[in-house]
């Protein structure tokens, strides 16, 4: 039969125990959310002992010094006989509801409400030799009744999480933030609660359903929270009515490359959008820049990456401008395809409207492509070297696209002082900020952590 994975072996006393709490992890990943769940892990398995419960694992990926568990591994038998306060945490029946086909990255429109047990189409009956096991299973993490899925995952890690031993619970996005509460409420171990994106980012400030309202409760009830950016943090204050006492910001760290230069695909230059095709990242406004870039120098090529809602009224739009012609969306591409249009690149584009972080600029930086971004992003944040507009202001972002095209001498120092940024973007520079923060707000004993 399954059994629960054993916690991983303590590497020292004096190091905090973690209980991360996350909804993707490689390889079963949707976006960028899973990977930094993975490398953020990876880098604080030096500062503590961490283990993470995520839905959905793969028995066969083993990652060294963390203990990852995946609900899907556990017999659900054996959480049954872990012992339960029950819900102990009554306001979450203000939260219970069904909200369909949700994801991190779009926006669901229906809702209807549903009583849940544990007993739920997610408990999947399994045979393992001569015996049967019955686990949590789901097949897709973001179809369906993701509402039912994040309450489902919520209460079994609630479960699970009587059986371990732990100093701190740090759970990442809304996707968690059930299971965050549920485990606090029985243990009374302090909540840590990381703010990778937001609805308010997602969907505009008007944007208030059910996914806000989970958000807004989870980080009232959490003690501290952790966003990506200053600029994720004020989102949080201004739209969510969170005090700034309760925020210590972390910036992502990016994972190090070896760049490379490609063979060009056509003789013009060539601006590069990579990102999902919504709202959030500002599509219509490339489109809106080509047009004023290609006013003035028609040997350009604008390409996007990425798909998206947006993807159908972004073709309209390039061919009611007339620049068709030098407008391309290539659809859905994977990480060596991206990487080939980055190792062609001139100019990196990213228009976005509120972008916690932004984590596709630090790539086009590390591939030497001076990059465009706009002030709405976490990003901008920590790429001082980058030339920044507001994501409304397409003219400004177009001169500055021109001066990269027209003026190598420009180019190669945005590229340079941009490329001295990265010494400070790493994911052990992250979470040696997650330790300040446990410590700065009395969550851990400040022991030694090296």
């Amino acid at each position: 039969m399954p059994e629960i994975t054993k916690p991983a072996p303590v590497k020292s006393p004096d190091l905090p125990k973690i209980l991360m709490l996350g909804w993707e992890f490689p390889p079963v990943i949707n976006g960028g959310l899973g990977v930094a769940c993975h490398d953020l892990c990876i880098a604080l398995s030096k500062y503590a002992n961490v283990t993470m419960i995520i839905p959905k694992s793969n028995p066969d990926f083993v990652v060294k010094n963390l203990n990852l568990i995946g609900l899907n591994t556990i017999d659900a038998k054996t959480l049954r006989n872990i012992g339960f306060a029950g819900e102990n945490y009554k306001k979450l029946n203000k939260v219970h509801y069904i909200d369909t086909h949700l994801n991190p990255y779009y926006n669901g429109k229906s809702a209807g409400n549903q009583p849940l047990d544990l007993k739920s189409q997610y408990l999947k009956s399994i045979q393992i030799g001569n015996e049967t096991a019955e686990v949590f299973h789901i097949d897709d993490l973001y179809g369906g009744d993701v509402i039912e899925k994040v309450t489902v995952f919520g209460k079994l890690a609630a479960k699970l999480a009587c059986s371990l031993d732990f100093d701190v619970i740090h759970a990442h996005d809304w996707m968690t933030m059930i299971a965050g509460m549920e485990i606090k409420a029985q243990t009374g171990k302090p909540l840590v609660m990381h703010i990778h994106s937001l609805e308010v980012d997602r969907g505009g400030p008007n944007s208030k359903g059910w996914v806000y309202q989970m958000e807004k409760h989870g980080m009232e009830y959490a003690d501290v929270l952790m966003p990506v950016s200053h600029f994720t943090g004020k989102i949080i204050h201004d739209y969510y009515g969170i005090p700034m006492s309760k925020i210590h910001t972390c910036h992502n760290g990016i994972r190090p490359v070896v760049p490379f230069r490609g063979e060009k695909l056509f003789k013009e230059k060539m601006v590069l959008f990579v990102g999902r095709l919504t709202r959030q990242k500002g599509p219509e406004f490339f489109v809106d820049i080509a047009e004023k870039v290609l006013e003035y120098n028609q040997d350009v090529r604008f390409v996007m990456a990425g798909t998206g809602e947006y993807f159908n009224p972004l073709l309209e739009r390039a061919a009611q401008k007339g620049i068709a012609h030098r407008f391309h969306l290539t659809g859905f591409l994977n990480l060596d395809k991206v990487r080939q249009l980055l190792s062609i690149a001139d100019v990196y584009m990213m228009p976005s409207v509120s972008e916690p972080f932004g984590l596709s600029a630090v790539e086009a930086v590390q591939f030497g492509v001076p990059s465009v971004i706009s002030k709405q992003s976490g990003v901008s944040e920590v790429l001082q070297g980058s030339l920044k507009f507001d994501y409304w202001d397409v003219n400004r972002a177009a001169q500055y696209v021109l001066a990269l095209l027209n003026d190598e001498v420009l180019s190669e120092k945005i590229k340079e002082d941009a490329y001295k940024d990265l010494e400070h973007i790493s994911w052990d520079n992250a979470s040696q900020t997650v330790i300040a923060g446990y410590k700065k707000f009395n969550l851990i004993q400040d022991k030694v952590t090296s």
